[in-house]
């Protein structure tokens, strides 16, 4: 299997599979000298990790990264400070269950990636779907945590805004609801909560599963990453968010709601503020104007499809022609959109940092106009 890897300058690589010993990954292009302590990716993982609440899978996997290479201890012990050379990273798998999925070894799951993969390669790990689990996205996370680092003053946020037929209420946006104890869904309507949780016990316990749209929101970027043509920063975020399993359509700005207005109301007008900067009266363009970043915040949404593995069975056939019915047991998630928000911020602050450095590369400078 090829293409295992993205980015340019800050490039990411990840190894494993879903029920292999462990998965890990490699970040390299990082810049030297940066200063991060393994608490914070850690934190960053925690937001991901698996059985936090009955609404995510109940695996029990603590997603304990170890750093193998790429820094060196600072005096005070608990600093890591990045050497230049490539980030080596691991995460053990500690609970397995590969016998939950014995029944499917020759049978394809409707809408996963099984039948796919056996006509691409003529073998699949059926465990858990190997590579096509949602268990590598961890080490994305990781190296999403230290590209935030990257960019100076870089802040990446991401937000549940719907769940099935059911929307949040933009008038209750409240980022610090996001990450609260109480909040499983990573709503930022807190008013949400309660609707939330009956509609989505009712799928689970129907063994079905439900689709999901996250609201990713990246302020900080500097004006000026991002190519005019085949290097779009937006592209590339969108690329990157792409390839997260289940997601099935990405967004920027106002997206798609770009083609129901007219161009004055779609046009982002400009007056010069009172610091003698130039002031956007609207973003809806999502921070990226012909693929360059403006200096506004970059906000990017994205479909997550329903979980494929669930308990009401579907037609469908296995490897050897037969027409069958599958139902998949084991433990799966009845909206993986939910832990797709701490994802999908790595992916955005991925391509970000991955521009910062092409920017400073090719122009010697960090970002920035002329004003």
């Amino acid at each position: 299997m090829s293409h295992n890897t993205f980015g340019y300058f800050f490039r990411v690589t990840t190894w494993g599979e879903s029920h292999g010993p462990a998965i890990g990954g490699v970040v390299d292009g990082c810049p030297p000298g940066i200063r991060f302590k393994l608490s914070e990716i850690q934190a960053e993982l925690d937001r991901r990790r698996p059985g936090k609440s009955r609404f995510v899978t109940q695996r029990r996997e603590p997603d304990e990264v170890k750093i193998l290479s790429g820094v060196l201890p600072d005096e005070d012990g608990e600093t890591l400070i990045t050497t230049g050379t490539p980030i080596s990273m691991l995460i053990e798998n500690v609970d397995q269950r590969s016998k939950d999925y014995g029944e499917i070894a020759d049978r394809y799951r409707p809408g996963h990636a099984d039948y796919a993969y056996d006509q691409k390669y003529g073998i699949r790990d059926y465990r858990g779907g190997g590579r096509s689990s949602a268990r590598e996205t961890a080490v994305r996370v990781a190296a999403g945590a230290l590209a935030r680092k990257v960019v100076p003053g870089l802040v990446v946020r991401g937000a549940l805004v719907a769940m099935g037929e059911k929307d949040i209420n933009r008038d209750n946006w409240d980022w610090d609801f996001v990450n609260d104890a109480e909040n499983p869904f990573f709503t930022p309507d807190r008013d949400s909560l309660a609707e939330l949780t009956e509609y989505l016990d009712g799928i689970r316990k129907a063994g079905s599963s439900v689709g999901a749209i996250i609201e990713i929101v990246a302020e900080g970027v500097p004006a000026g990453l991002g190519e005019p043509l085949y290097g779009k920063l937006d592209q590339d975020i969108a690329s990157n968010i792409m390839s997260i399993g289940a997601v099935k359509g990405v967004e920027i700005g106002n997206g798609f709601e770009a083609a129901r207005i007219r161009g004055e109301q779609n046009a982002d007008q400009m007056r010069m503020g009172p610091d003698g900067k130039p002031v956007f009266l609207s973003n809806h363009a999502g921070g990226i104007l012909g693929g360059i970043s403006t200096g506004q915040p970059v906000i990017a949404r994205f479909a997550v499809k329903p979980t494929s593995s669930i308990l009401t069975p579907r037609q469908s056939i296995d490897r050897f022609g037969k027409e069958v019915d599958v139902l998949t047991k084991g433990r799966h998630d009845p909206c993986v959109g939910i832990r797709a928000v701490p994802i999908g911020e790595a992916m955005v602050a991925c391509a970000i940092a991955d521009h910062y450095l092409r920017h400073r590369g090719q122009t010697g400078r960090s970002g920035g106009s002329n004003w």
